[in-house]
């Protein structure tokens, strides 16, 4: 991982990162997925980027009793999860539409007197509405700040 946070560092694809290190770009979607690179893909890698060796290898090789391979800080932590909230909602944003297009298709087809594939989609999109709001925080009733008063809340403490 710490090839990937280089890499988004210096603002480069993984495709310029391989024409610069001379390894193929899926050595590197490989490294940057936690697979162990060889002692040539390290080498052309630190040269790159301008580190040593042992500061590219995976922290599994590094320290053995380590239970991660990769340390991130908090604030990577909450990043990783709000791009994955987001993936998520895309997806099921995806499926909806492709499901309730292919709904309607049938119900066309076997019944076209009775839009019945109306009511699916009204439901699913609620649920669909619900998803967003959720992960892109438009209501936050139930945020971070409200998390954080209610731990104070329980442990006795003041804001």
């Amino acid at each position: 991982m710490i090839v990937r946070k280089l890499r988004l560092q210096r603002g480069w694809s993984q495709e310029q990162l391989a024409t610069l290190t001379g390894l193929s770009i899926r050595t590197i979607q490989r490294i940057e997925r936690g697979q162990s690179p060889g002692l040539d893909s390290l080498t052309a890698l630190a040269a790159v980027f301008e580190v040593s060796v042992s500061e590219l290898q995976p922290r599994q090789e590094q320290d053995m009793h380590s239970t991660t391979p990769a340390d991130y800080d908090e604030q990577e932590q909450k990043a990783l999860a709000y791009v994955r909230d987001i993936k998520a909602f895309y997806n099921h944003l995806i499926t909806y539409l492709i499901s309730t297009a292919l709904l309607f298709v049938i119900n066309f087809i076997t019944n076209p007197d009775y839009i019945w594939a109306f009511w699916p989609m009204l439901g699913w999109g609620v649920g669909i509405l619900s998803h967003g709001m959720h992960v892109f925080e438009l209501f936050s009733f139930f945020g971070p700040q409200w998390e954080k008063r209610q731990v104070e809340k329980r442990l006795g403490r003041r804001l």
